[in-house]
């Protein structure tokens, strides 16, 4: 197991469960919360001011709701509904994972619920060993979903002693993250290796497959999810290609399944009708050139983010432009002409400072104002369709980043407008 890193390059001590450090501004997922709310807010008056087309949604989550008129009285019908369409919604999510005809599936109403309903249902009180690709981390749900089963968590990377987790440990429960909300990629035989020894080991494998399933087959030539040999799956229903609603799938053995259901429904988490009516209708119009449009899209924003602020701060994902909350700090201060000895502000609250003004000013709507408590605060363009002419196009994307920058190296010295900037008042 690699040593986990504890403190950010400005020394700031990293939160373990979210991974990046807090502030006197974000101090918790409260804040969290509160900047969320801010960023509906500030998105909500700009629609009244100049109308829906004046938003992009740079997230990489479409979040439409793909429902068919004859669907509201049928499907919708919470009663009678869910078994109407319970069979095709089998099916489609069976072919769309790769899993065998007898699987069953749960739809359940965030990815991540249905990642913390497995480890409840699935962890039989032994430590959950988490491989992840190099260089990434467990999501949020992970390591929370731990903590809520009152099991330890042993996280390792793909590239690391991930066979000597698994045999001192002796976890009921492997869960293997394919692709990080960061788009770190673990390799297809890397997944198969730890699956085939983790179910030599009796213990139950989960693939977290939010992004992967369609991003690793469709991108990379990879197999469909549950072909690298999980006895689960789950993903996401408004990314990499999906058009949404925001909601989860699980597919994978019978027997599993009925018990993350069950546990699921004690906590609330299960998808309710409309969502799961919905979930069928996202799936069954996924095509995968929507995907190829989206990291085509993606790509050349980067290519033209690096040719304008440099590939030293820019860096390339198959969805587009990302730039790392600690570069994003650093790069601020230098526009301030500070020392980072300066200022008392962490990156992320930079990099939310960040999204509000990209939002309020240039309608480019991202993750930094819209993510839930727990998410990534690196800076992440993952255009969705229409997102880049929405905001004007490629250049006027590219013009709002580099201005938005200098705007936040404006505010920088008094912290106090910031957090009014991302929470709506100051604390």
């Amino acid at each position: 197991m690699q040593a986990k890193k504890t403190s950010d390059s400005f020394g700031n001590i990293l939160d373990p469960i979210v991974g990046f450090a807090r502030g006197a501004i974000i101090q918790s997922s409260v804040d969290e919360a509160r900047r969320l709310r801010q960023g509906q807010k500030v998105a909500a008056d700009r629609v009244r001011r100049l109308g829906p087309q004046s938003i992009g949604v740079f997230t990489g989550n479409q979040r439409d709701f793909p429902l068919k008129v004859e669907d509201l009285n049928t499907h919708c019908e919470e009663w009678v509904g869910p078994g109407l369409f319970a069979e095709e919604l089998r099916l489609a999510a069976i072919e769309h994972m790769g899993g065998q005809p007898d699987d069953a599936v749960a739809p359940v109403n965030r990815t991540s619920a249905g990642i913390i309903a497995t480890i409840a249902a699935l962890a039989g009180g032994k430590p959950v060993v988490s491989v992840v690709p190099p260089g990434g981390r467990s999501h949020a749900s992970v390591i929370r979903g731990c903590g809520i089963a009152r099991v330890e968590l042993i996280e390792v990377q793909g590239d690391k002693d991930w066979v000597k987790a698994l045999e001192e440990n002796e976890p009921a429960l492997v869960v293997i993250t394919t692709v990080t909300s960061s788009l770190e990629f673990l390799a297809d035989e890397v997944a198969m290796d730890v699956a085939a020894l983790a179910k030599a080991r009796k213990a139950n494998v989960l693939l977290d497959e939010a992004y992967g399933a369609r991003m690793r087959p469709v991108l990379h030539g990879g197999v469909l999810s549950l072909k690298l040999g999980g006895d689960l799956a789950i993903t996401n229903c408004d990314k990499a290609g999906l058009s949404g609603p925001r909601s989860g799938l699980l597919v994978g053995r019978p027997d599993l399944v009925v018990r993350v259901a069950a546990k699921a429904s004690e906590y609330g988490m299960e998808a309710r009708a409309p969502i799961a009516a919905s979930a069928l209708r996202s799936i069954q119009r996924f095509s995968p050139q929507d995907l190829l449009d989206e990291a085509q899209s993606g790509q050349k924003l980067a290519q033209a983010l690096q040719e304008r602020l440099g590939t030293a701060l820019v860096a390339k994902s198959d969805l587009g432009p990302m730039i790392e909350e600690d570069l994003t700090l650093t790069e601020v201060l230098r526009r301030a002409g500070l020392k980072p000895e300066n200022t008392e502000l962490v990156p992320a609250e930079i990099t939310s400072a960040l999204g509000m003004v990209l939002l309020r000013d240039h309608g480019i709507l991202t993750v930094n104002t819209h993510g839930q408590p727990g998410a990534r605060v690196s800076v992440r363009l993952k255009p969705t369709h229409g997102a880049i002419e929405r905001a004007g196009g490629m250049g006027s994307v590219v013009d709002a980043v580099d201005a938005s920058f200098t705007k936040i190296a404006q505010m920088v010295r008094t912290p106090s407008a910031l957090a009014t900037l991302i929470l709506g008042e100051a604390k």
